[in-house]
């Protein structure tokens, strides 16, 4: 199987859908610090908003950033949600917090994303008990490990074609250490042997049943990059999780589609 067919391509793939919700007098900048890393994002409050409220956290995909998760925003806020959407620091190569992707890893996006959480567990204006991690592609693997390390700071969790796979298939390239080579590029985007050392060990799937709360997948059936058969994996192992197939949809969602996940995501929170 070639490199442009299998899963691990999954860590780039976002939204086909590219208008994005432009930042508004609802909308702030707003810097987390994870110890000597800053992570650069924008938080989301409704103007109708009063006292403390629920927040959702988005992470993005592999060289994604902060800007497509202002497309949660509208909906969100209908909930009653605050939102925060962010850039992993050398998550990509056009990030406000580190474009370094050569220093690009999962365990440091899982601090970084729980330290975004303990951030907000201690904000004044947010409802510490309802703390929502959405993940899509690469994200969707970072929030699951999150969530399975640190159950009882998340409520809900919603994987957006998640790249569980990612370990799986990047050993399955790189078999043996020494295969690893100094620099791998994807898609133009240039990653360190660092990224797959700390991987090799990594198994999302175990760590699962450590999550007990209400878990929502959603994936398209036409999606050649991250396998149903991971989906239907996790579902089996969460302990109350749902899977909602966009029929016809690849990694990646048209308008159509985003607003199809959109109403599954309404109605899973409700």
């Amino acid at each position: 199987m070639g490199i442009k067919n299998v899963c691990f391509l999954a860590m780039f793939m976002l939204s086909v859908l590219e208008v994005f919700a432009q930042p508004s007098k609802e909308v702030k900048e707003m810097w987390i610090e994870n110890g000597g890393r800053r992570i650069y994002g924008e938080f989301y409050r409704p103007q109708n908003g009063e006292g403390k409220m629920p927040v959702a956290i988005i992470a993005h995909g592999f060289n994604g950033s902060h800007h497509h998760g202002r497309n949660y925003f509208k909906t969100f806020g209908e909930l009653g949600f605050q939102c925060y959407t962010f850039d992993f620091p050398c998550g990509s190569v056009n990030n406000r917090s580190d474009n370094n992707t050569m220093e690009m890893s999962i365990l440091d996006e899982q601090r970084d994303l729980s330290a975004i959480v303990k951030y907000f567990k201690k904000h004044p204006d947010v409802d510490a008990s309802r703390i929502v991690l959405i993940g899509e592609s690469q994200g969707g693997l970072v929030a699951s490990l999150v969530a399975s390390a640190m159950p009882k700071n998340i409520s809900e969790l919603i994987l957006i074609f998640p790249a569980l796979c990612i370990p799986d298939n990047w050993n399955k390239h790189y078999p043996e250490v020494s295969d690893i080579p100094e620099v791998t590029t994807l898609w133009d985007v240039k990653m360190g042997r660092r990224f797959f050392l700390e991987i090799r060990n990594l198994d999302p799937f175990k760590k699962m049943k450590k999550f007990k709360k209400p878990v929502l997948i959603v994936q398209g059936d036409k999606d050649p990059i991250v396998s149903m058969e991971d989906s239907r994996r996790a579902i089996d192992l969460y302990k109350d999780a749902r899977l909602h197939v966009i029929k016809g949809a690849g990694h990646g969602f048209k308008p159509e589609e985003f607003a199809e996940s959109m109403e599954q995501i309404k109605s899973f929170l409700k």
